[in-house]
């Protein structure tokens, strides 16, 4: 993505920052930004996630889908797009298999 930077997004996090004809529509700068926030949330969320699972009161897809509304609220610091990326990328860090998750809403 960027010569300079050593960080590259995964292609499944670009993605989400490409406009239709494959162009990044923000700064890769603001990208990467984005990218490391995703990934440190996805990995602090593993523990909280276990832990849930663990309290034999949740299946893992209910975890993950309570954790996908958490982080989709109006007001988080994450998009609804990252969100589901988020998701996405927990259940492969816990080996979890992701769940259908709702259909981001669609943009003005």
């Amino acid at each position: 993505m960027d010569d300079t930077s050593q960080i590259q997004p995964p292609p499944s996090f670009a993605d989400l920052f490409r406009s239709r004809s494959g162009k990044l529509s923000a700064p890769i700068a603001e990208v990467v930004a984005r990218y490391e926030l995703c990934e440190d949330l996805a990995c602090h969320l593993t523990e909280q996630a276990q832990t849930l699972y663990h309290s034999g009161n949740s299946s893992e897809e209910q975890v993950l889908l309570g954790m996908h509304a958490g982080l989709a609220a109006e007001g988080s610091v994450v998009s609804a797009a990252e969100a589901g990326w988020i998701v996405q990328r927990l259940a492969e860090l816990l080996e979890w298999r992701t769940p259908q998750l709702p259909a981001p809403p669609a943009e003005a």
